[in-house]
């Protein structure tokens, strides 16, 4: 009987036991965290971030969306940090219950987050609203300071009141900037921009100056630099200014005081044609586009403005044409009997004659005539030699006839001239004066035109071997006195 009730007591025991460990199994005391790891502002999943829940230290990387996922934490409160190179860590409270899911979103900051921008430097010189400066002006502004002691760097942006142009310059890492080739009589206006490399820009305050009126420079004549012709402007005093540059073909200056601006030829697409500027070598237009100029050896193709500034008249081959002086209404107005080329033309005062030079396409078999407005032929100055002649201009009387002539009579290939002078047709008297007779042996006068005051005559002269400089040269209307205006110049002009 008793072995029986210890049977009995060991098997309830053990049932006893299996009941307790079978409730052990089936209850739980962890819970689930589940997350993502982003960029704060657009929200980009954060690849490979270190998520660390603490104090366990368990740790987790996100996969490339961004998520992380921890099983069977034990319940409690926990502490999360998510971490990821270049972004500032993350820190969330998080509370483990049992069998519950915690989801926790980390939006990190960029590293550079806490990073202030430097102050805005203060503008130094020139002073706000300076007035007749130079065409080269040094900007000088204060060293900018940075809170977190960053490299800096300075941009400059500089705008005017005439154009919608914008001199921009990057990555200066001095407090001072020579700005050059600015324009005459404008007024511009500059601030600087510093950058520590981390944040936007800072702007400074706008500071304006204003650049010393355009001189009224009354020469006008041209350079050869780098291979390309350079027109420039001249006063008295010999001081010049380029008006063209090299990245332009352009020569052979003809101002007009009525309309204010200087006519000139330039290359363009690989033909020549007029353009006008602005006396100070802005708002640059072509005049002529369907006909180019064309003729014997481009440097010696001349063209005339009207007196009144409205018209030009200009050769193209054997024929002579008129055109406004804003490309319209482009007309024939003469062609040559025999297909000889028109090289060079003139237009009197009174715009009732016209002065021509013809010749063949070596540049001889020259005649020198003026035509009426309708053609005829009025007056033949220049004909049946042998040799170079050109540079016509007429008085502003229609009293003289002024160009110039090879007397030597040579001719070849290259177009050499060897002992041009310098005549005055009178049309009055029909007689012919030799002006250079004091002229230097050995050389050439060239391209005249009369002074202003008609007094003097301004024209270029230099050596016959076709090579040495080329000088700009003033002397009386008899041949004396002669005085150097201009070295290394040529095609003059003086209105």
């Amino acid at each position: 009987m008793k072995k029986i009730i210890y049977i009995s007591t060991l098997i309830s025991c053990c049932l006893l036991y299996m009941s307790c460990s079978d409730d052990k199994l089936t209850f739980s005391e962890t819970g689930i965290m589940t997350g993502r790891v982003v960029q704060a502002g657009n929200f980009e999943p954060i690849e490979n971030s270190k998520v660390t829940i603490s104090p366990t230290n368990n740790t987790v990387f996100t996969d490339v969306d961004g998520y992380f996922l921890f099983e069977e934490i034990p319940i409690g409160d926990y502490s999360v940090q998510a971490e990821k190179e270049g972004f500032l860590a993350g820190f969330e409270p998080a509370t483990i219950s049992i069998d519950a899911t915690v989801n926790i979103i980390f939006e990190l900051e960029d590293s550079d987050a806490l990073n202030k921008p430097p102050f805005a430097p203060e503008l130094l010189s020139p002073d706000d609203n300076a007035t007749g400066l130079d065409l080269e002006v040094e900007l000088v502004w204060s060293t900018a300071i940075d809170p977190d002691e960053d490299e800096l760097v300075y941009g400059i942006q500089i705008r005017n009141d005439y154009d919608e142009s914008l001199i921009n310059v990057e990555s200066v890492t001095d407090t001072t900037y020579v700005v050059s080739d600015l324009q005459h009589g404008v007024k511009y206006f500059w601030q600087v921009s510093v950058n520590d490399g981390v944040n936007s820009d800072v702007m400074t305050t706008i500071s304006t100056f204003e650049t010393t009126s355009y001189p009224e420079n009354r020469y006008f004549y041209v350079r050869e630099e780098n291979g390309h012709n350079i027109i420039y402007s001249a006063n008295e005093a010999g001081e010049s200014l380029a008006l063209t540059t090299s990245a332009n073909n352009s020569w052979r200056p003809r101002k007009n005081q009525a309309a204010q601006l200087v006519a000139f030829l330039r290359t363009e697409d690989t033909e020549t044609h007029i353009f006008t500027m602005k006396p100070d070598g802005t708002d640059v237009q072509q005049v002529t586009s369907a006909t180019p100029l064309i003729g014997f050896k481009q440097n010696e193709i001349d063209f005339a403005w009207s007196a009144n500034g409205d018209r030009i008249i200009y050769p193209s081959f054997d024929k002579l044409f008129l055109i406004n002086k804003d490309g319209s209404g482009n007309q024939l107005i003469y062609q040559t009997s025999d297909g000889s080329f028109i090289t060079e033309c003139d237009w009197s005062y009174d715009e009732s004659m016209i002065a021509i030079k013809t010749n063949d396409i070596d540049g001889y078999n020259v005649n020198i005539f003026t035509i009426n407005m309708s053609g005829t032929i009025l007056t033949t100055i220049l004909t049946g030699v042998t040799g170079a002649a050109g540079g016509l201009n007429i008085s502003v009387d229609n009293q003289m006839l002024l160009y110039t002539y090879d007397i030597s009579g040579y001719e070849d290939a290259s177009y050499r001239q060897l002992n041009t002078h310098m005549f005055i047709y009178s049309f009055t008297t029909t007689n012919t004066t030799d002006i250079s007779v004091n002229k230097t042996a050995g050389t050439n006068d060239l391209d005249p035109r009369f002074t202003p005051n008609e007094a003097q005559i301004i024209m270029v002269n230099t050596s016959n071997d076709g090579i040495s400089e080329k000088k700009i040269f003033i002397v009386d209307i008899d041949g004396e006195n002669i005085e150097t205006l201009f070295e290394n110049a040529f095609m003059p002009d003086w209105e």
